[in-house]
């Protein structure tokens, strides 16, 4: 047996020499797993127990390490889990704001940090900075009205006007979007619409800013969707375009277009650079003196920050910005600029200033796309295959087109699982539809519109808009075609966070190593899609309010309400794996009066009966609890009474405003819900603020209220 084990500590050491250059690239891994832990563990206690946990495995490593390689990777490896771990724990305290009790109507006043004209949905998004002494959180969200929007009113004005207000809600249902954590780390502390009239007390600078003035200037010249896709590429602003293109190109796979991110950074640079290259090339004195790359660099550098600066800075861009500054001073330094170390740092730099940013789809599908493209091309087998050699054009052309494909397939297969988690629809035309979405964006539009822009200082920009307009309406016509072909899209239930980890580990486990082992990443892959396939789709989705809910009914999901808004529509649908929601009132399996519907589910090898209210009005106190004594499952927004006893659950207001949202699978009895009694994140258990005045009194709705 010691032979045995001193052979295992042999090899182990064998295979980190072989790999000892790869090993650094675990460190941020480590570093996000920590971050990860964090918002997977509930309480402090476990916070603290695991810190506790990575102090014993670092040290015991250190203490019975013989100048083993494979100790101090454990130590550093345990230290960098703890310091991630930390340092969010850290800034969840520091960014740390009064958060909305529940539910109000009142008068804010307060400076607008930021105004974000969303023009195809005709609002005016306003983030204000509310004055003190208002009894509010110090942040708010606020949709206004286009119509009810002063002329002199944004960034920078001082407002005041009445708004209805409530708390960041929390994701819906389980596995939908988490406002509330998302809110938490912006220090928003309420979201909500206001009315008019909207006094404005102080007004916002002339001229509303450069960002302001292009976006206009940008929507002005290109009509609908088009001008919204051209000012979102120039300036980051999405606004102007319609829900209608903005779901051809989710569904498509063509929505990384529209976020400013590495793609439209590269371009940016790689285009100053050349001009600037190609214009001081023509200065012979100049080009025999100064090192041109280095100036062309710096000119891309100084690019990078400014449209990072132009589009928003926004958390994406700024990653993507900071990735470009490490690509120009490696190519300053002389070094290799791509590679699996630069996108490590890259990595490193981001979870320091925003660790947050790990839970993000962000975050995960820009360097999960990144780290598959540079990983594809160093394997030795496919630098060999694509390399440059003497061969015709023909040759050459079709071994570039087959490069793009192979790396189109690949960054698809990295990017779906992600997109299964976050948006539950895997895109099954993505790859190809970029194949011709990419160049067309890169190489067509930005360039005539940057041109267009340029000459429109001359006055002269007609023409190159027109050609702008007429690209754009390819990407479009490309984008709805896409979207329309059958099984464009793939609908998928939630998937669990445990397959969602084994599938990145696997993948991480593939893109890092460079031995054999590395092939090992392939069996967390299969289990994780394996668990994410053989998952059921929720029988029952409830959201948190209690005032919506799907049940399965016929193969697809039955609402209960038909007056449900587009988003709670698909929301509801999205996380029950079907494309689109039925009304619950005209099924057949479901009898519904104007106040409740019953419906009976087949699942499990029996009979359901699901009873859900959907109205305010007194009910007969006798005949409810008798509909209770039917069901296994009672659905309510109000607070039923106690002769409500369903068989199984009874999820009513005050059940479901501590569960939150709930998902319910009948074979097998599992429930999952948003919240868990445990939970202490602190957008959970943030100090609730109210004001002291507000324009309506609320109170509880018993079950018997009208």
């Amino acid at each position: 047996m010691p032979r045995a084990m001193e052979r295992l500590r042999v090899g182990i050491e064998e295979w980190l020499e072989a790999e000892r250059d790869q090993l650094v690239l675990w460190l941020p891994v480590a570093f996000g797993g920590g971050i990860a832990a964090w918002f997977v563990l509930p309480d402090p206690r476990t916070w603290t127990t695991t810190l506790l946990l990575c102090a014993a495995v670092a040290f015991a490593a250190i203490g019975l390490a013989r100048g083993d390689r494979a100790a101090r990777v454990v130590a550093l490896g345990a230290v960098a889990v703890a310091a991630g771990l930390a340092l969010i724990w850290w800034r969840a305290e520091r960014v740390a704001e009064p958060v909305l009790a529940r539910p109000v109507v009142a008068v804010v006043r307060g400076s607008v940090e930021r105004a974000e004209p969303l023009i195809a949905r005709g609002l005016m998004r306003l983030t204000i900075r509310a004055d003190a002494g208002q009894g509010l959180p110090t942040r708010l969200r606020v949709n206004l009205a286009a119509a009810d929007v002063p002329a002199d009113l944004g960034a920078g004005a001082v407002v005041r006007l009445r708004a209805r207000l409530m708390p960041p809600p929390d994701a819906a249902v389980p596995g939908a979007y988490d406002f509330a954590r998302v809110a938490w780390f912006a220090g928003i502390g309420a979201t909500g619409r206001g009315f008019a009239p909207v006094t404005v007390i102080r007004p916002a600078p002339a001229g509303g800013g450069l960002r302001t003035r292009l976006t206009d200037h940008i929507t002005a010249r290109l009509d609908g969707s088009r001008g919204g896709i051209a000012a979102a590429l120039a300036t980051g602003d999405e606004g102007a375009i319609t829900p209608d293109d903005s779901e051809a190109m989710r569904r498509a796979g063509l929505a990384h277009l529209l976020s400013v991110s590495g793609l439209h950074i590269t371009a940016a640079v790689g285009a100053t650079m050349l001009l600037v290259m190609r214009l001081l090339a023509l200065w012979p004195w100049l080009a025999i003196r100064v090192r041109l790359p280095l100036v062309a660099a710096a000119a891309g550098a100084l690019a990078a920050i400014g449209y990072t600066w132009l589009t928003g800075s926004q958390v994406p861009t700024i990653r993507s910005c900071v990735a470009s500054l490490l690509v120009l001073g490696a190519l300053v330094l002389g070094r290799e600029a791509v590679t699996l170390r630069l996108v490590a740092a890259g990595a490193m730099t981001v979870l320091l200033v925003w660790p947050e940013a790990v839970t993000g789809a962000s975050f995960q599908l820009s360097f999960a796309a990144i780290a598959a493209i540079v990983a594809l091309h160093e394997h030795p087998r496919v630098e060999s295959w694509f390399a440059p050699r003497e061969e015709g054009r023909m040759a050459r052309v079709l071994r570039s087109l087959v490069s793009l494909l192979l790396t189109g397939l690949v960054v698809e297969a990295a990017l779906m699982p992600i997109a299964v988690y976050h948006f539950h629809k895997a895109g099954l035309y993505g790859s190809a539809a970029n194949i011709v979405a990419i160049p067309l964006t890169t190489f067509v539009v930005m360039p005539l519109e940057a041109l267009a822009l340029l000459l429109d200082a001359l006055g002269c920009g007609g023409p190159v808009w027109w050609a702008t307009d007429v690209a754009l309406r390819l990407l479009l016509v490309l984008a709805h075609a896409v979207a329309a072909a059958p099984g464009s899209s793939l609908a998928l239930p939630s998937m669990p966070a445990a397959a969602f980890a084994l599938l990145v580990a696997g993948g991480l486990w593939l893109a890092l190593w460079r031995t054999r082992w590395r092939r090992l990443g392939v069996v967390p892959l299969v289990i994780g899609a394996g668990w994410t396939w053989l998952t059921p789709a929720p029988d029952l989705l409830v959201t948190g309010d209690g005032r919506h809910m799907a049940v399965r009914v016929g193969g697809g999901l039955a609402l209960l309400r038909d007056r449900a808004g587009d988003y709670t529509r698909d929301m509801l649908a999205e996380n029950g794996g079907a494309d689109a929601g039925m009304l619950l009132g005209e099924q057949a399996a479901a009898r519904c009066t104007r106040d409740a519907c019953a419906v009976d589910v087949d699942a499990g090898g029996r009979r359901w009966r699901v009873l859900a209210t959907r109205s305010l009005y007194p009910v007969n106190r006798d005949d409810l609890a008798t509909a209770c004594a039917r069901a296994d499952v009672v659905v309510s927004e109000r607070h039923l009474p106690r002769t409500c006893r369903p068989r199984w659950l009874r999820l009513d207001a005050p059940m479901l405003r501590r569960t939150g949202g709930v998902a319910v699978t009948f074979a097998g009895g599992d429930v999952r819900t948003v919240r868990r009694d445990a939970d202490a994140h602190p957008w959970f258990a943030a100090v609730r603020v109210m004001p002291a005045v507000t324009g309506e009194h609320h109170r509880k709705r018993r079950w018997g209220a009208p």
